[in-house]
């Protein structure tokens, strides 16, 4: 994978802008995820004590609004866009279809459930590989019948959250303000300990993962996959210029609805709100695809024709760099590493994730240059192709 099963080289040529994309989801992906590396308080659904200042109550604020699972329905999109280019490389190669991406599923899988245990307990890859199984049973489907399941998806999680905001008293199985504080800091010193007490503080948090996947995260990222399926099918990315008409209309539409929504999201307390997430789930597809449209603009202009190049290798390494992050997490803030965990103040923690990003882009583009594959992606196609991909690039 990159974080999709769409890692392969097209003989003619890579989609560098599904490249790009996947590289900017990735960044905004580890903006979300590193406040659950740094802390047990946001897993908790409390505020640290120690960082209640305006300028900690703004930077959660933003990062609510403008990257709270907007880039996860991305990254969702990218997987099943890349999915159809799998297709396209079993059939130029041969093979069945069905056998190599069980097989990759297989192996995200299992990466995944490492990740879990050793990592990040916040892992997306065995939800990825799961919901894959159901994308696998159903790629034969047509278009609209594609649409119509992904549809009916959404909305019903979405129905799930409003019965559940309308009609179920959350306190009656929710811990206490106060049990949920001292919870989390327990939980947060835990993960200053040894590497027993951090892999049981990740085994811990496991209960929750499976929860969070069936209801909310399973089911939205299989209707992301089916889009993006759809959205595969018909090239959607193939011959982007930058300039259609229809990217400012995503602009002008998706920016004023997304943003409204993630505003509304982060002033009603974002994920301790069942309703603010409702309203999130509702509206974060509009500023996803407002993100995607001026991206894309930006990707096929003369002035910042650069943003390609650097942001095109992260993409390409999504896998091997979403693992990153995790490992970067641990030596960051656990008693493995430095020992940070409780310590970093929201501000700190957006400037780090700009910072490892921006090294993970750089040694992105040095490691592309020298090798086929990030070392991720290299062991997995090998799994799903059964056959030992070359190691280096091949000099013309």
């Amino acid at each position: 994978m990159s974080l999709q099963p769409a890692t392969d080289t097209v003989r003619q040529g890579r989609i560098h802008d599904v490249d790009a994309l996947r590289g900017f989801a990735l960044f905004g992906i580890f903006v979300v995820n590193i406040t659950f590396m740094a802390s047990a308080y946001p897993g908790n659904l409390v505020t640290d004590p120690s960082f209640i200042s305006p300028i900690d109550d703004a930077a959660r604020f933003i990062v609510a609004a403008l990257f709270s699972m907007k880039f996860y329905l991305l990254f969702a999109f990218l997987f099943g866009y890349s999915f159809t280019l799998q297709m396209n490389a079993a059939r130029r190669a041969g093979r069945a279809f069905s056998a190599r991406m069980l097989r990759r599923v297989l192996g995200l899988f299992i990466l995944g459930a490492i990740n879990i245990v050793a990592l990040y307990s916040g892992d997306i890859l065995t939800t990825y590989a799961i919901a894959c199984l159901l994308l696998l049973a159903m790629h034969r489907i047509s278009d609209s019948a594609a649409l119509r399941v992904a549809g009916g998806l959404y909305g019903i999680v979405l129905l799930s959250l409003v019965v559940s905001a309308l009609f179920i008293d959350r306190s009656a199985f929710m811990p206490s303000t106060a049990e949920a504080l001292e919870n989390a800091q327990e939980q947060t010193q835990a993960m200053l300990g040894s590497v027993s007490d951090i892999v049981a503080f990740h085994l811990d948090g496991l209960e929750l993962l499976v929860v969070q996947a069936a209801s909310l995260q399973g089911p939205s990222a299989l209707a992301m996959f089916l889009l993006g399926m759809v959205a595969g099918r018909r090239g959607l990315f193939s011959g982007v210029t930058g300039t259609e008409p229809v990217l400012r209309r995503i602009q002008l539409i998706g920016f004023p609805i997304g943003l409204a929504g993630g505003i509304a999201y982060a002033a009603m307390g974002s994920d301790t709100n069942t309703a603010a997430v409702a309203v999130s789930l509702v509206t974060a597809p509009f500023l996803a695809a407002a993100y995607v449209a001026t991206l894309l603009r930006i990707l096929h202009s003369r002035r910042w024709s650069a943003a390609g190049p650097a942001l095109a290798p992260a993409g390409r390494m999504a896998l091997t760099n979403y693992l990153g992050q995790s490992v970067i997490g641990l030596l960051l803030f656990t008693g493995i590493g430095l020992g940070l965990a409780g310590s970093v103040s929201p501000v700190g923690l957006l400037a780090i994730s700009v910072v490892a990003f921006g090294a993970q882009m750089a040694v992105s583009h040095w490691w592309l240059s020298r090798f086929a594959y990030g070392p991720a992606e290299w062991g997995l196609r090998w799994l799903t192709n059964l056959e030992r991909p070359a190691w280096t690039r091949q000099r013309r």
